[in-house]
């Protein structure tokens, strides 16, 4: 693979008028070191392995210097946060170093996140801190392996120069991978400016990057509001189905590209439960779990609304107007793909009602999911090991008598279908407390193990991993008192 010196780089986003960003470099941290990093990541800039401990490259990914390319800048944008317009928000603490061109001619945007103030840090010092940023890479990495669309996490850059929040915390930076980082936000700075022109050059610039197709379509800038729409409709139900919380959809949180951006307060669920808020700071539950949807859907009509200007309001409504039902077919079909039944309507009472004796019963979600796979199909028998979850016993054998008739009425082979439903289900997620366990030992000892561990283990999500067995166990009792927020 090529070394560092031959990296190629882009910088799409940069040739952009600067109304689209403020060109900022990374403050410098002192004595960095590289705390963990993802080959798998690393590969997508055609970079090997022992190019990480190189010295230049771990100065650069703590924002100490530019390689020879390397455009810094950090994005414009708004957004609704918790459902308020805030007219001016930005990279605050991330800033883009430029695009690296791949050898089968991908483009992947490197960002610093945690690399100092720019101009819009409203007040902040622009630093992440070890904490957030070991959940941030552990978790982009982990989606990526359970075929959620997702930026990725290169590295974590320590530093033992102190940052302040609650407590006194050591800095860190998180490198990031995407496509690219335009989000909802990046069009609404410009609608509510009332700024058309830079509004209609960035839509075109999306299209012509990322949605070239569309650009010969008659209405472009409706049919990339369709596709968006198509893409978030998906991503959701992805959300869903594997039970992840992101904890605050504001619109500048939302992807153009149908990505999970901005790892924060984000969380899996343990015991199955629909009204799950995984951000302590959202009080009002804007964000529980099973709001996600409609979130979104509400997101959507804010990105219509900014398009309006480029197009009719009729064009417009009608290209956000199928998301309810992608999002409810996407959803039912990954949902059924998990029960091993076919995604028809009559497979939905059966799933909904097994959803509804999970949350009555506090069930692990994914445990019982990874459990069904095993699920004997034949008249009489108690399939223990899913009933033993349920303290509503005669509740559990109804459905499963349910669940089993509609089995043999599609002729349905255990082996087979167990095979199936195990490439769907999930046996290893980032608990919370998992992350948690490597936290501390990072923050308290500098010891870096459990994260790689926990690496390893989620880039193999579906794999039994029998040495790893107690990572699938349910979280002990101390692990609720965790709680994460937006600064975590």
């Amino acid at each position: 693979m090529p070394k560092l010196e031959s990296l190629t780089f882009d910088n799409g986003f940069a040739r952009l008028p600067e109304a689209y960003y403020s060109r900022v470099c990374p403050t410098p941290v002192p004595d960095p070191y590289l705390v963990c990093y993802s080959p798998e990541a690393l590969a997508l800039l055609d970079l090997d392995a022992s190019e990480i401990s190189r010295p230049e490259l771990i100065e650069t990914l703590a924002g100490n210097q530019l390689l020879p390319g390397m455009d810094a800048l950090a994005a414009l944008y708004a957004g609704h946060q918790f459902g308020h317009f805030v007219p001016q928000l930005g990279d605050g603490r991330a800033i883009l170093l430029g695009e690296v061109k791949n050898a089968a001619g991908e483009g992947w945007e490197v960002q610093l996140k945690g690399a100092g103030r720019t101009p819009y840090s409203r007040g902040g010092d622009g630093r992440a801190v070890l904490r957030s940023s070991i959940r941030e890479f552990l978790c982009s990495e982990a989606m990526h392996a359970l075929g959620i669309p997702t930026t990725r996490a290169l590295c974590i850059v320590g530093s033992d120069r102190p940052v302040y929040r609650e407590d006194e915390e050591t800095a860190a930076l998180v490198t990031r991978l995407a496509p690219s980082f335009v989000r909802f936000g990046s069009f609404e700075v410009f609608y509510y400016r009332n700024q058309i022109e830079p509004l209609k050059q960035l839509a075109d610039y999306v299209i012509a990057r990322y949605y070239p197709d569309l650009a010969t379509r008659a209405e472009p800038y409706a049919e990339l509001l369709r596709e968006v729409t198509r893409r978030t409709a998906e991503l959701m139900a992805q959300w869903q189905a594997v039970g992840f919380s992101h904890g605050v959809m504001n619109t500048d949180n939302m992807s153009i590209l149908g990505l999970t951006l901005d790892y924060g307060p984000f969380g899996f669920l343990n015991a199955f439960d629909p009204s799950y808020i995984c951000n302590h700071s959202d009080t009002g539950g804007r964000y529980a779990f099973d709001q996600q949807p409609d979130v979104a859907a509400w997101n959507l009509t804010k990105l219509a609304q900014t398009l309006v200007p480029l197009l009719s309001v009729e064009s417009a409504s009608a290209a956000i107007a199928d998301y309810p039902q992608q999002f409810g077919q996407a959803y039912i079909a990954r949902m059924a793909a998990k029960f091993g039944l076919p995604a028809s309507g009559d497979t939905v009472p059966l799933l909904m009602d097994a959803l509804q004796l999970l949350a009555q019963n506090h069930v692990d979600y994914t445990i019982f999911m990874r459990r069904l796979g095993d699920f004997d199909s034949a008249a009489g028998s108690l399939n223990a090991p899913l009933r033993d979850l349920f303290p509503d016993r005669a509740g559990f054998d109804a459905w499963a008598q349910r669940y089993a008739a509609a089995l043999r009425q599609m002729g349905s082979g255990d082996n087979e279908r167990g095979m199936a439903m195990r490439a769907v289900n999930p046996k290893y997620i980032l608990r919370n407390h998992l992350a948690e366990v490597a936290i501390r030992r990072a923050a308290d000892d500098h010891d870096y193990s459990e994260i790689n561990r926990l690496h390893r283990l989620l880039t193999r999500p579906f794999d039994e991993q029998p040495e790893n067995e107690s990572y699938a166990a349910e979280p002990p009792d101390w692990a609720r008192q965790i709680e994460v927020s937006c600064s975590s």
